[in-house]
């Protein structure tokens, strides 16, 4: 018989999953739904299955398991891609159970933010940053120091990014996407 922890982890409306060293250990019904996936097809496999590159996987483990150090948990907002390959938008956070060596084990939750209207499948994964960076508010001097760029090629990204996207400022940018 399952525990009511068990059957509240399964049946919880968001999308839930724990890793242990970035694998999958534990999946809900919400988080295989969300990303399209069978159990048996994301339990035992690396999390970053789920990413649009590995480089990406890479970059915002580098990113979020220090900070993740310093107070157990992480947020962000994020392109992930589904078994079908479609992207979508997800706010992520989580939580370590070990702030020394937060890898070990994290549950996280993963929320879905529409963005129906958005085509985000031509964002290169520097653009992809980017646009992280901005949904946190940060300026493009901030910006550029956390990825070791110049604030004028976070400027050129940003440019970018208004025209890919067919908006005027990076406000109606966010407004788009986050």
């Amino acid at each position: 018989m399952k525990s009511i922890s068990d059957v509240g982890f399964q049946l919880a409306p968001i999308a839930l999953c724990v890793t242990q060293q970035r694998i999958i250990s534990l999946c809900n019904a919400a988080f295989l739904e969300l990303f399209g996936y069978q159990d048996s097809e994301l339990t035992g496999h690396s999390i970053a299955t789920l990413y649009p590159t590995v480089q990406e996987f890479h970059r915002i483990g580098e990113r979020g398991y220090p900070k993740m150090e310093q107070g157990g948990r992480y947020q962000d907002e994020r392109l992930m891609q589904r078994k079908d390959g479609s992207m979508l938008w997800c706010r992520v956070s989580g939580r370590t159970s070990d702030i020394a060596s937060p890898t070990r084990q994290a549950v996280w939750m993963f929320e879905l933010l529409d963005h129906s209207n958005v085509s985000t499948q031509g964002l290169s994964p520097r653009e992809r940053e980017v646009v992280s960076y901005l949904a946190q508010g940060l300026s493009s001097k901030q910006i550029a120091r956390l990825l070791a760029l110049s604030p004028r090629t976070v400027e050129m990204h940003r440019a970018r990014l208004l025209k890919k996207l067919g908006v005027r400022s990076t406000a109606q940018l966010l407004a788009l996407l986050v």
